[in-house]
């Protein structure tokens, strides 16, 4: 029997909708197949080359401890892989900018002793800005959540102006690494069904644009999604709140109700499996170089499998960030597994709690009219 427009619309119903098993195996059995997986898997080498060669200077450099800065500064290969090669050099500058500007302000209100607390609302406050920004510039995958892992890093205490001007020097260098390979590198990407001319490229972003004022909405919502999410794993005493946060902002890049419940059971389930690989690994006692090697790998394994399923993803990207971390504090991440689930599930509730309560009437119709017709 068709329900009543409005008892569709309704909230109680709506979360019950998300809730319901078939959300989950929806999530599960979901395999989308990417614009390229070429493409995918040259930006993931681009970053893993990048990676490899900055911590291999680093690591016997009297820069050791800002290694993990330079490491989050080639991320911006990751951005730009669907342009063209022209285009693609100014975004992976423009992603770049976006990694080394959050890492610039929190690093420098560290220095100036703001409390944590105050740093996680300053988190916040730029997690919306970057997400207003990445949507405008056109950054394309992976989206803002690359942006805010970068800016957590940010919030460690800064000890003096030195450690400040090194860890910007640092995340500067892993940007001007990642862009050199990406123009030495980029001919190896097919473009044979990109956008051919400036103006085929704004008729393709025309074609998909918002409603005004999306971006403005959007962004309010996810520095609102971050703060309440870091608050209460802050609240909790947890040691890494702004990992809820990130947990939190990546469920609302899903493009409709149920893909953000897909989005946190995927990043849910695939965190608590690669959270265990990494503490596996780690409980090893791993060389430096095998970390080194392992992470190259992780990031490879995460660009080719996220696009078609987003567990399948971090399943490799969990361990990767932890592995990552390991290599920047030699010997903490080992215990941070644990932390990285629950900061991970804390945050993929909020996400979704917040979705559903912003969510227009439109939007639940559209929940339970897709719910009727799922298997």
């Amino acid at each position: 029997m068709a329900r009543s427009p409005r008892r569709a619309a309704s909230y109680r119903l709506a979360l019950r909708l998300l809730l319901a098993p078939a959300r989950l195996r929806e999530s599960l059995t979901t395999i989308h197949r990417p614009p390229s997986l070429r493409n995918a898997t040259i930006a993931g080498a681009q970053v893993a080359l990048a990676v490899v060669l900055i911590a291999a200077a680093l690591h016997p450099s009297p820069w050791q401890h800002v290694l993990g800065f330079a490491c989050l500064g080639a991320l911006a290969a990751l951005f730009g892989r669907s342009a063209t090669v022209v285009q693609r050099r100014r975004i992976v500058l423009i992603a770049g900018a976006l990694l080394l500007g959050p890492v610039v302000v929190l690093s420098w209100l560290s220095w100036l002793g703001l409390p944590p607390l105050a740093l996680l609302l300053v988190l916040a406050a730029i997690t919306g800005v970057i997400a207003a920004l990445a949507h405008r510039l056109q950054t394309g995958v992976p989206g803002a959540v690359i942006f805010i892992f970068a800016a957590s890093a940010a919030l460690s205490p800064v000890a003096s102006l030195q450690l400040l001007l090194e860890r910007c020097a640092a995340t500067a260098l892993g940007v001007v690494v990642a862009w050199v390979l990406c123009l030495l590198t980029d001919h190896l990407r097919d473009v044979s069904d990109l956008p051919t001319s400036p103006t085929e490229a704004l008729q393709h972003r025309v074609v998909a644009a918002p409603s005004p004022g999306y971006a403005p909405r959007q962004a309010l919502r996810v520095a609102l999604c971050a703060a309440l999410a870091s608050g209460l794993a802050y609240a909790a005493g947890w040691p890494h709140p702004a990992w809820a946060a990130i947990g939190a902002v990546a469920v609302q890049q899903g493009a409709h109700l149920p893909g953000t419940i897909h989005r946190a059971w995927q990043r849910t389930l695939g965190t608590l499996v690669g959270a265990a690989i990494a503490w596996a690994f780690l409980s090893a006692a791993p060389s430096f170089w095998t970390l080194l090697l392992a992470v190259a790998v992780l990031q490879i394994c995460t660009e080719m499998t996220i696009g078609m399923n987003y567990a399948l993803g971090q399943i490799f990207v969990t361990p990767m960030a932890l592995l990552m971390t390991t290599l920047a504090v030699p010997g903490e991440a080992a215990d941070m597994a644990l932390t990285r689930i629950l900061d991970t599930a804390l945050g993929a509730g909020v996400g979704t709690v917040l979705t559903l309560a912003f969510s227009s009437v439109q939007e639940r119709i559209d929940l339970a009219r897709h719910h009727r017709q799922t298997p």
